[in-house]
């Protein structure tokens, strides 16, 4: 049976815990306490939901596609007022929103939700780490909110080609701490976070932007992004009158995919995650933790990790920084090993066409990370007819213009 939620050591399974410095037992035990004394509380969940309504702009819409499983501009042609033809055996791919959150992902759904939680704590300070720069923008617009001081931790290599979300940060009133270390990106931001927490804890609060890290952190973020499934299933049975054959989501520490998955997991609907397949498969040039890697401990956690022979973490790549990061969150690990879940990768020149044919085509820019989703939800479209699915569209793609165009 797959574990729903973890035990009391903070497991999924085999995976997840606490791998942590002493000095941040005590810390990981006041957010546990804290998180579940909120969960429980009524006017936390009423103060939350009137956030995500009024602030994050929920429920997201669902938004059927026609020309994109298509792969043309002709066909699927949707008649005037809206309505939308069906056609016997075509496959019916609708899209989960997440681009029209506000500030542009679903990263806000989480961050709203942890610093929340750090004012109630009492905390004044919250840092965070960032790749593609939408946790980071997320962050800060929550701090920006509650009157909260924001410091933001970004590869450099990542702040180069995120420069707009590095704007959009400091514009919000956030510190934003380039990296110079490792390789220079998501990996080496949280490192970097974590060093400034051990030495703050009494005072800051370390909001982490994907399902990863020591317990409770793949709990919570977990459970603030599982809106999107909540919201995926009311829908889809509204527009349907049943439930989806296959979910897709793209996939890098997996907050996204954990979103839309959980609420589906007591059903059989087939899911698949999505990893950065990067420019193949040989050390070095994909994120592909869960289809190349082997259990191992980052970040306070056990989970797959991407690893020499010695245990020394992999250098990663991907045209999309938010899934360049050679670990995975605990949950995942978990769902794989179990079969629940299914996962696979997407290489950088398929993201990049699914990113071009979706904006052509149905006049939406995604994110680079949910292109890779796309990719594989057309492949699935072509394989397998006839099905309904849903893609998370984590993002939106106005932050990876210059990197779809060349420029970078």
């Amino acid at each position: 049976m797959i574990p729903s939620q973890p035990d009391r050591r903070g497991y999924f399974g085999s995976y997840g815990g606490r791998y942590v410095p002493d000095t941040v037992f005590p810390a990981l035990d006041e957010l546990d306490r804290a998180y579940r004394a909120a969960r429980r509380d009524p006017a936390f969940r009423r103060e939350l939901g009137d956030l995500l309504r009024a602030t994050v702009g929920r429920p997201t819409p669902l938004t059927r596609v026609l020309r994109f499983p298509a792969g043309t501009g002709k066909a699927g042609a949707r008649p005037s007022g809206g309505t939308v033809r069906r056609r016997r055996g075509e496959s019916r791919m609708y899209l989960k929103r997440e681009d029209l959150c506000h500030t542009g992902a679903h990263k806000i759904n989480n961050t709203v939700g942890q610093v929340l939680l750090a004012r109630r704590m009492g905390k004044r300070r919250v840092i965070a780490e960032t790749g593609a720069g939408q946790h980071g923008v997320a962050t800060a617009t929550a701090c920006a909110l509650f009157g909260l001081k924001c410091t933001v931790y970004m590869g450099s290599d990542d702040v180069k080609r995120q420069a707009m979300n590095v704007y959009r940060m400091r514009l919000l009133g956030a510190e934003v701490v380039p990296v110079e270390s490792g390789t220079r990106t998501l990996k080496d931001a949280i490192n970097e976070a974590m060093r400034d927490w051990v030495t703050r804890v009494r005072d800051t609060y370390y909001c982490i932007g994907s399902a990863v890290g020591p317990h409770p952190y793949p709990l919570m973020v977990r459970d603030f992004q599982s809106v999107i499934g909540l919201e995926a299933k009311r829908q889809i049975l509204k527009e349907e009158g049943r439930l989806p054959d296959l979910l897709v989501a793209c996939v890098g520490g997996g907050s996204n995919a954990m979103g839309l998955f959980h609420p589906f997991l007591d059903t059989d609907v087939a899911m698949v995650g999505v990893e950065a397949g990067g420019r193949g498969p040989q050390p070095g040039r994909h994120g592909a933790t869960l289809c190349h890697g082997r259990p191992g401990i980052l970040h306070g956690a056990l989970s797959y990790l991407l690893q020499d022979a010695k245990g020394q973490v992999l250098p990663t790549h991907s045209v999309s920084a938010g899934l360049d990061y050679p670990g995975v969150g605990p949950e995942h690990a978990c769902l794989k090993d179990s079969g629940r879940v299914r996962y696979t990768s997407v290489p950088d020149d398929a993201a990049l066409e699914a990113f071009h044919r979706m904006s052509e085509l149905e006049g939406i820019l995604p994110a680079l990370e949910s292109s890779h989703a796309l990719a594989y939800a057309l492949r699935a479209c072509r394989r397998s007819p006839g099905r309904v699915l849903i893609v998370n569209l984590s993002g939106r793609g106005d932050k990876d213009l210059d990197i779809a165009g060349g420029r970078i």
